[in-house]
């Protein structure tokens, strides 16, 4: 059994006032993401994008991650409550954000933003895409900090006990699946398709990169999910599946439609 590190959600404390590491996660993913991304246009020109539609994207991006990824929690994790309790939507800062909800706000946000500047969508999404598993690398880890999402109960020697996960003295190791998530969906995926970006044509088919993404991630939760410990509040749906695979099953069709489809300009 290894030993959790026990680390201060809190990254920086400045008087009452914290700034915890989740946030710090979100920022980093968001900002190094859109370092890939004009790094890559500067490499190969997305068509249209201008430098104010360039500087413009990560505002898109936070409003496309933040609300759809709590919209998506609401919606998808917790609708009774949140209908009764409508106000405490908009409490974020105590936690509940969903990722597929996070995806479908991205992609709403930059359908939009492809209009308003007259972008291609798939041009900029597939390199979109390519720069997302760091932000899914960082989220995880702070996930990892603070002690939730953890895995089921196991005895393999790397299993973790964490602080919250049990009641009383009954507490025993768990799988650390927000570390196998940040290899799967951040590590892995990212090489992947850095590779597909860097070593391939893949950029000149049109949804073929977003179509990997999608299927990767897909793929990737769907192995996890089978260590992670499933929503207290839900469980499982036919006694095996979780919330976590039902909503990445679309998700592997689509992506794998995108990948195969004969390439057409978007």
């Amino acid at each position: 059994m290894l030993t959790y590190p026990n680390i201060d959600p809190v990254a920086i404390h400045i008087g009452n006032f914290g700034i915890r590491w989740y946030s710090l996660a979100y920022m980093a993913g968001i900002l190094l993401g859109w370092w890939v991304v004009a790094r890559e246009h500067a490499r190969k020109p997305i068509p249209g994008l201008t430098t104010k539609a360039l500087d413009d994207i990560v505002t898109w991006a936070v409003i496309g991650v933040v609300g759809g990824g709590r919209l998506g929690y609401v919606l998808f994790y917790k609708p009774e409550f949140y209908l009764s309790h409508p106000t405490m939507i908009l409490h974020v800062w105590e936690g509940g954000m969903s990722f597929h909800g996070g995806l479908i706000g991205v992609i709403t946000a930059f359908l939009l933003f492809c209009r308003k500047y007259k972008i291609r969508f798939f041009h900029l999404i597939d390199v979109i895409a390519c720069a997302t598993p760091i932000g899914l690398f960082f989220g995880r880890l702070a996930n990892f900090i603070n002690g939730e999402l953890y895995g089921r109960v196991t005895d393999v020697a790397w299993g973790m006990v964490f602080p919250h996960a049990g009641v009383g003295s009954l507490n025993p190791p768990r799988h650390p699946s927000q570390l196998y998530e940040a290899g799967l969906e951040g590590v892995v995926l990212f090489a992947v398709l850095m590779y597909l970006l860097k070593r391939t044509n893949a950029r000149d088919k049109p949804g073929m990169l977003g179509g990997t993404f999608i299927a990767g991630y897909a793929v990737s939760r769907i192995i996890v999910e089978c260590f992670r410990e499933p929503d207290d509040f839900l469980g499982y749906f036919a006694g095996f599946i979780t919330m976590g695979q039902i909503l990445s099953l679309p998700m592997l069709a689509y992506g794998l439609y995108l990948i195969v489809r004969k390439p057409r300009e978007s």
